[in-house]
């Protein structure tokens, strides 16, 4: 009888052999995570690179946004990555996350802002609202995300920052008002944020 066949009899067989194989599956994974880590944080700066240029004008910038970066606690002490566009030098514009509750779960949101708090550009990044209702505020799926572009605190006017269902300006969805309704209160917080610190992101660091 050969030894493995001896050691299937006893009691700690499988416990043993559980254990032998979570410790070569767990080595597994980790040289695999360790051999492509750059390779996986180039990917990923490649797609935050592009996602950013999504909400700058092209030529807006001349400077590597990822290595022009600050950080700015929200109201809840959050940190916010901020990437700072600048031309010739000079910060014209910054570009940041902000988020809000949506249907099912938290919407994040690119925005691109000028110097003046005007928004360039408002890309949903991470949802996980309903498909074929509420992904409608994917750029991918439907345009209207874009409604966003050129407005401010001041257009159009508190009040109005709103779904049109509730008063304001920006179209809802049919069966998916709360997804919208949270999209325009996540940028509108985004321009809230920005105007706060506007001296500190222009003129900081």
């Amino acid at each position: 009888m050969s030894t493995v066949a001896l050691w299937r009899d006893k009691l700690a067989y499988q416990p043993a052999s559980l254990a032998i194989v979570a410790l070569l599956a767990s080595a597994a994974l980790a040289f695999g995570n360790h051999a492509t880590r750059d390779d996986i944080l180039r990917a990923e700066e490649r797609d935050l690179q592009a996602s950013l240029s999504q909400v700058l004008p092209e030529g807006y910038a001349d400077n590597d946004l990822l290595g022009d970066t600050m950080k700015i606690a929200d109201g809840d002490g959050k940190p916010v990555t901020l990437y700072r566009a600048r031309k010739a030098g000079v910060v014209n514009g910054a570009v940041f996350q902000a988020s809000s509750r949506g249907y099912a779960g938290d919407i994040v949101v690119l925005i691109g802002v000028d110097a003046a708090g005007r928004m360039l550009g408002a890309r949903v990044v991470k949802h996980v609202e309903t498909p074929g209702l509420g992904d409608k505020i994917e750029i991918a799926k439907a345009k209207w995300i874009r409604g966003f572009d050129g407005k401010s605190l001041g257009d159009p006017t508190p009040e109005k920052w709103a779904v049109k269902k509730d008063g304001g300006v920006f179209d809802q969805f049919a069966g998916a008002t709360i997804t919208p309704r949270a999209v325009v209160k996540a940028v509108k917080g985004g321009l809230e944020f920005f105007a706060a610190h506007r001296d500190e992101i222009l003129n900081g660091g």
